[in-house]
């Protein structure tokens, strides 16, 4: 769960004796792996579940978390994540053998029971989704920052690492998302099940290469994030989200490289995991100090194992979607794992315990099959498959062993599925537990369906029917429902809008229905130009905006047929262009402002339309239609 007791950097003093403490760490875990310190022949294993938390009633970010930790207070395994509409919990290690899968989605299933029942006090639930499709730009802002020092300094030190003027998201799919943002808060987007494996110091090397070349083909049987602000974007649009909110890079006129906080890493692993920890702390200037007490050198030669917070605390602010962690068991011997960052959270524990399945079987058994698997495919092509994987998911085409091209299915199907069994079996997991996990993998890629296709179906379906803030809600909904229920994605039917009983849009913001794909017009523009525009399109408002997009006015069809009238006929009429007949002075409004205030403006104003505003910027338009289009849906519901 990240090391919790942290602090800013505020003096030279203090960074330099951390980095102190940082070496000494990097010293100590050298001496540990060379004199044989590290617990051998015990492979566990371990998950951390991330949760979204939403309202019952609008099936949007709750941002209880605080108030639901306190009422889970006796539950040391519920903690914190970054936004106040988060929470986090971490399962009990167990070694891979026996019923140690269906042991942790008991234990899954009955933690989550505890937190819904707990939320259920607060009128909220939790979703368990790679990005939560009804989460606005607006949730993300610092005021939903959970109330935490670690929180706090994290963000204030990324922040002081920020380049240019803003962290960008640009993201294409079906649709397109380029937007700005003024904090690194758009990470809290993301939730995920992060599943660990202890693997031995002499293994570390072969295994997490092939935890590499495994993230592409896991990553897309199990994409489940493929929407972001009401936009269709990759299968997996966490893996783009993740290193875009924490970018602190800009464009230059030179060619200089400077690599991302979040990463897929840059080539193999070829001698040792301190390759990793001494190449992030060269490349990633520290951000946070660890409350460190201890000295780590001393320490060994004391003789006793260190906890190494140094190292910890800077390894937990740099990510890579396969982490190696340092730890010291039960025993009191440490022990080092892969964490696997690359899968989301939902569609549902079964369907979470059928991908922790998969990829740990895929691992045992790809290590028995491939002494080193870097001498069958290159690197390239595997850091490549991953970026094609996150896009495309179960649409993929990759490039695997011997530079044979093949799709998902058919890989997941012909080659890693036996693989997985194999492994398994290897480990004497019970027969019934892979069948059951690895039984919904196989029906997943028979089907051609996992949670993001089923999302991009849903979505599109919704859309046709209803506005967009509605249709993500009856999605969210409709997710609820299965998650509880436990049906694997693949049964799933497409959602109807009878799953979402009471839809309110009393509260809605501006921004969550305006219009943002926009027909203008500018000031020099002829009259004939915006009649054709505005029958062409069926609009009976078209905004007026300079060439810096500043709104300067409105044209009406009023305004329109007013000129016609007067005019003598079309040959005669003076050339009159737009400035000579536009309301220079609109009537305008923001974004954060309520639906309710919106309908209130224009009903005082009888005015049919109000351009939306960021100072002077437009960024949408709403008219009486998107009421009219709102009040019909809720008489339909009442009908009901």
């Amino acid at each position: 769960m990240g090391e919790q007791k942290v602090s800013l950097l505020k003096t030279q003093a203090q960074m330099q004796r951390f980095v102190q403490h940082l070496l000494k760490d990097v010293h100590a875990l050298e001496y540990m792996l060379e004199n044989d310190w590290f617990e051998e022949g015990i492979t566990r294993i371990g998950a951390e579940q991330e949760m979204c938390l939403v309202s019952n009633v609008t099936y949007k970010p709750a941002t209880i978390a605080m108030e639901a930790l306190e009422l889970l207070k006796n539950y040391p395994w519920a903690e914190t994540e970054l936004a106040k509409f988060n929470l986090e919990t971490n399962m009990v290690p167990r070694e891979l053998k026996g019923n140690c899968l269906s042991k942790m989605e008991g234990e899954n299933v009955s933690n989550l029971n505890k937190i819904r029942k707990v939320l259920k006090q607060l009128d909220s639930n939790l979703v368990l989704t790679g990005i939560l499709p009804t989460l606005n730009k607006a949730d993300l802002g610092l005021h939903n920052l959970t109330p935490k020092k670690r929180y706090h300094a994290l963000m204030k030190s990324i922040d002081e690492q920020l380049i240019g003027n803003a962290y960008e998201l640009r993201l294409s799919g079906i649709d397109e998302l380029f937007v700005k943002h003024d904090s690194p808060m758009l990470e809290a987007c993301n939730t995920s099940f992060q599943v660990h494996l202890q693997v031995s110091p002499k293994e570390f090397v072969k295994m997490y290469n092939i935890s590499q070349t495994l993230a592409a083909p896991i990553m897309a049987i199990a994409a489940n994030s493929p929407l972001v602000f009401g936009k269709r974007l990759w299968h997996e649009s966490r893996i783009a989200l993740f290193q875009q909110s924490l970018d602190t890079r800009t464009s230059h006129d030179h060619m200089r490289e400077r690599s991302p906080r979040v990463n897929f890493g840059n080539d193999w692993l070829k001698n040792s995991i301190m390759e990793i920890y001494k190449e992030d702390i060269a490349r990633f200037r520290v951000l946070i100090s660890g409350d460190v007490e201890e000295d780590a050198v001393d320490l060994i030669e004391k003789g006793k194992v260190p906890k190494l917070r140094a190292l910890q605390v800077h390894n937990s602010t740099v990510y890579r979607w396969n982490r190696p962690c340092y730890g010291i068991s039960d025993n009191g011997k440490p022990h080092l794992r892969i964490e696997n960052r690359v899968l989301p959270a939902g569609p549902t524990i079964i369907d979470e315990m059928a991908n922790a399945t998969f990829w740990l079987g895929c691992m045992v058994g790809m290590a028995d099959k491939y002494e080193d698997v870097t001498k069958n495919i290159a690197f390239e092509d595997v850091r490549d498959n991953f970026s094609k994987a996150a896009q495309y998911g179960i649409d993929t085409k990759f490039t695997w062993m011997k530079d044979k091209k093949i799709n998902v299915c058919d890989l997941v199907l012909k080659e890693l599925l036996p693989l997985a069994r194999k492994g398994l079996a290897k480990r004497k997991v019970l027969q019934k537990d892979i069948d059951r996990y690895l039984g919904v993998i196989e029906a997943r890629a028979k089907s051609h369906m996992n949670g993001a296709r089923w999302q991009l179906r849903s979505f599109t379906k919704l859309s046709k029917e209803v506005g967009r803030d509605e249709a993500l809600s009856v999605l969210t909904a409709c997710m609820v429902k299965n998650q509880e229920k436990e049906m694997p994605v693949h049964t799933w039917k497409l959602p109807e809008l009878s799953d979402l009983e009471n839809y309110k849009p009393s509260k809605l913001k501006v921004a969550e229905f305006m219009a943002t794909d926009l027909f203008t017009v500018q000031k020099d523009d002829i009259i004939e130009l915006v009649a054709e525009l505005m029958d062409w399109r069926k609009l009976r408002f078209m905004p007026v905006e300079n060439t810096k997009g500043k709104l300067v006015g409105l044209i009406t069809s009023k305004l329109l047929l007013r000129h016609y009238v007067r005019g003598a006929n079309l040959k005669s009429r003076k050339k009159l262009t737009v400035q000579d007949i536009m309301i220079e002075a609109p009537i305008t409004i923001t974004a954060d402002a309520t639906i309710l205030e919106a309908l209130n403006k224009m009903r005082t104003n009888q005015i049919g339309c109000m351009p939306v505003v960021q100072g002077d910027e437009l960024i949408g338009i709403i008219t009486e239609m998107d009421f009219l289009r709102i009040s019909s849906r809720l008489m339909e519901r009442l009908d009901r």
